[in-house]
């Protein structure tokens, strides 16, 4: 594989370095070029611009990887390429589903071989545009957090979403919430979440049941109290929380997600907008590298 590595220089606690990016290629036999991006926009540009040429390497967090596909998806290039991830932000859940370190070092070696996984994309459609997603999207508590989360100081890493969380749900509205899809869902509820993958928030398992694979969004209707949620959140980490009478879950294709009060919307850790919105599946749509 002819691999170009575009490395996100401000996602997590450090900025990534490309020397040490680099370095670690060749010590393994990767053949690769690797390039610094100066911000979004140039990280879409390249990546569209490469897709014909080139596999693509990402480095950065989820809402890095999340970036890349969403402007492949959109730009639906004539050939789609295969993608690698090496972690370099605060946390690239994605590679907690497959496994894979979540250190550089130990995840370069997955770059080697042939194996690839072709996995399925979500996508949200809104008042905001069209947004597709790898990992996890959400509504409720749980956005409100990721939207707060990166305005805290980077030095606090994995601990920014938790912090955030508890900071936001003391006054985070309670809505009416209906669910369209399958056998669908209305009530009183804290958050929808729609996992492709199983890891979410540094290491939350959130969806233990879901799979890449399957053409469907693993989705979770929280209608917990806001006093019981403390209580709920340790066994959301520890992915034993399917089983409690406030989880509602089930396994859709597709979705529509309405609320009484306008609710922030989030995919992969990015902020993108506010409820209704319509979500779905587009089966195998990516190639990954594992």
């Amino acid at each position: 594989m002819k691999w170009l590595v575009l490395v996100n220089p401000k996602a997590g606690r450090r900025p990534s370095q490309v020397v040490r990016v680099r370095r670690v290629l060749s010590e393994i036999g990767v053949e690769a070029t690797v390039e610094q991006v100066d911000g979004p926009e140039e990280m879409r540009k390249m990546a569209v611009a490469s897709a014909v040429t080139h596999d693509l390497v990402v480095v950065g967090g989820d809402g890095t990887v999340s970036l890349v596909v969403d402007a492949l998806m959109r730009a639906a290039p004539a050939r789609m390429p295969v993608i690698g991830i090496l972690p370099g932000g605060s946390g690239c859940d994605l590679l907690r589903t497959f496994g894979i370190p979540g250190v550089l070092e130990g995840a370069a070696r997955h770059l080697l071989g042939d194996q690839t996984y072709r996995i399925d994309v979500g996508r949200l459609d809104g008042a905001w545009g069209r947004r597709h997603f790898v990992n996890v999207a959400q509504t409720g508590a749980g956005a409100a957090a990721a939207e707060t989360a990166p305005r805290l100081p980077r030095s606090l890493g994995n601990a920014r979403y938790p912090i955030a969380f508890a900071a936001r749900l003391p006054g985070f509205p309670v809505a009416d919430v209906v669910v369209g899809g399958g056998r669908g869902h209305r009530g009183k509820a804290l958050a929808v979440i729609m996992a492709n993958a199983q890891f979410f928030a540094g290491g939350w398992n959130v969806a233990p049941k879901a799979m890449l694979v399957d053409g469907e969004l693993d989705v979770q209707i929280i209608d917990a109290r806001k006093r019981q949620a403390p209580a709920i959140v340790p066994r959301i980490v520890k992915g034993t929380h399917l089983s409690l009478p406030q989880v509602h879950r089930m396994s859709l294709p597709s979705l529509t997600v309405s609320t009484s009060v306008p609710w922030p919307v989030e995919v992969d850790g990015d902020f993108i907008g506010m409820t209704p919105f319509d979500a779905r599946v587009i089966p195998g749509a990516i190639e990954l590298k594992i």
